[in-house]
C-alpha cells in the first residue's frame, strides 16, 4: 500500500528501525544507512548464527530493507546520501540534533536538497525543553516517566523496577510509524513537505499516563496518579489445579455471571462487599474469592465453562510455548521462511490485514551494505 515511497533511514536500535519496519511492510522502499563494517547495533540483539551481524531480533525489525553503508564523514559518502535524500519522500534519523547539523543534514540543509522532503527526527527528549540534548534509551524513558514505580505500588517492593521489554522504544516507534503516515497524507493534500519530532519521553509519558495519570488529570487533583484497577495486587493470574488463567470479570454482569459460576453468588450481598464497593474499593474481594475458588477445577475444564458463559479468560502460558499457540498457527502469524545468508527461521506476520493489500512475501533483512553497490549504481544511472 505504500509501493513508490522512498524512506531514507538513517535510525539505529529499535525505535527508528520498528517504525520503518512497519512501513516496509506496508511496501514502502526503505534504505537503511549503517555504518561501515559493524553496521547498526540492533544486528547483534540476538544471537546471529551463522553471522553475528544477522542477529535474530535484526531479522525483524530490518526485514524488507536494503543496506548501504556510508561513512557520513567522508565527502564521497556525504555526497551519497545527498543523493539519496534528493530522491525521497522521507528522511528518518535519530542522531542528536547539533551532531547531524556538523554532518549538513540538519532539516535546512536536507530541505535545500529535496523542497518538500519529509523530515523525521527521532529524539530522545522534545528539543524544547531542558534535557534536549540528553541519550536517551529505554531504561531511561521508563526511569523518567515514572513507569519503573509501578511494579512497586503493586507487589510492595519499593526498589524500582524496569518492565522487561524494550516497551518504551517500540511505543516510540509506533508513534513515529503514525507520524510519517500523517506527513504523507499532508503531503498527498497539499504538496507539502516538514519537519517533523517524534521525541521518546513524550511519546511515552503519553502512552503510560492515558489511564495512570488518573485523578492527578484534575486541577487541583481529586486523588493521585496511577490507575488503581492496573495496581491492585490480587490482580494477578488465577491459580487453577493445574496452571493459572487470565480472567476478566469487567462488567457487573459478567462479575454477577463469573461468581454465580463460582458458587460465590452471595460474595455480592454481604455487608463487606456492599462497603467497599461504596468507596470504589470492591475488585480486591472479587479477585481474592476468584482465586479461592479456582484450585478446583484444571485450566480446561474452567476455560470451557467460561467460553459456554461468555467470561473473558485465557490460560496464562509461558513465553517459549506462544509460538505454538493454537489460534496463532491457525491464523499464520508465524510462517517458516528461509533466509539466504541465516537459513530458515521464524517470520511473524503483520498482525493487520487490509482489504486493498493481499498477503505478500515480506523481503528479508539485509546484509550490512548488502545493497550498497545496486544502490549506488542506481544514483549513477539517474544522474546520467
Amino acid at each position: 500500500m505504500l509501493s513508490g515511497i522512498r524512506i531514507v533511514d538513517l535510525t539505529t536500535v529499535i525505535f527508528g528501525p520498528y517504525a520503518t519496519q512497519m512501513l516496509a511492510d506496508l511496501g514502502a522502499e526503505v534504505i537503511k544507512i549503517e555504518t561501515p563494517g559493524m553496521g547498526d547495533i540492533s544486528r547483534y540483539l540476538g544471537n546471529g548464527v551463522p553471522d553475528p551481524t544477522m542477529g535474530s531480533i535484526h531479522l525483524t525489525v530490518n526485514r524488507g530493507k536494503r543496506s548501504i553503508a556510508l561513512d557520513l564523514k567522508k565527502p564521497e559518502d556525504a555526497a551519497v546520501l545527498r543523493d539519496l535524500i534528493a530522491d525521497a519522500d522521507v528522511f528518518f534519523h535519530n542522531v542528536r540534533g547539533k551532531a547531524i547539523a556538523r554532518l549538513g543534514f540538519d532539516y535546512d540543509g536536507c530541505k535545500a536538497l529535496k523542497s518538500d522532503i519529509i523530515y523525521v527526527h527521532g529524539t530522545g527528549f522534545g528539543q524544547d525543553g531542558p534535557y534536549a540534548d540528553l541519550q536517551a534509551y529505554d531504561d531511561v524513558i521508563q526511569a523518567a516517566t515514572g513507569t519503573t514505580s509501578l511494579l512497586p505500588r503493586v507487589d510492595g517492593n519499593p526498589a524500582p523496577r524496569y518492565f522487561p521489554s524494550l516497551i518504551a522504544d517500540k511505543i516510540a516507534g509506533q508513534f513515529g510509524a503514525q507520524a510519517i503516515l500523517a506527513a504523507l497524507v499532508h503531503k498527498l493534500r497539499t504538496g507539502e513537505g516538514q519537519e517533523v519530532e517524534v521525541p521518546m519521553f513524550e511519546c511515552f509519558a503519553s502512552f503510560m499516563l492515558t489511564e495512570h495519570l488518573r485523578d492527578d488529570t484534575l486541577d487541583p487533583p481529586i486523588g493521585p496518579a496511577g490507575y488503581p484497577r492496573q495496581l491492585d495486587p490480587t490482580r494477578q493470574p488465577f491459580p487453577t489445579s493445574d496452571g493459572h488463567l487470565a480472567i476478566v470479570p469487567y462488567t457487573p454482569e459478567s462479575t454477577a455471571r463469573l461468581l454465580s459460576l463460582l458458587g460465590s453468588a452471595d460474595l455480592l450481598e454481604t455487608p463487606d462487599y456492599e462497603a467497599a464497593k461504596a468507596k470504589g474499593q470492591h475488585m480486591p474481594i472479587i479477585y481474592s474469592e476468584i482465586a479461592r475458588k479456582t484450585p478446583a477445577k484444571t485450566s480446561a475444564e474452567w476455560l470451557e465453562l467460561f467460553a459456554a458463559n461468555d467470561i473473558p479468560a485465557m490460560a496464562a502460558r509461558d513465553l517459549q510455548d506462544v509460538r505454538e499457540d493454537p489460534h496463532l498457527v491457525a491464523t499464520g502469524f508465524f510462517r517458516g521462511r528461509t533466509h539466504p545468508d541465516v537459513g530458515t527461521f521464524h517470520e511473524m506476520q503483520p498482525p493487520v490485514k487490509y482489504g486493498a493489500m493481499p498477503p505478500r512475501d515480506l523481503g528479508f533483512a539485509p546484509r550490512v551494505d548488502g545493497d550498497g553497490a545496486a544502490i549506488r549504481d542506481e544514483l549513477a544511472a539517474r544522474r546520467r
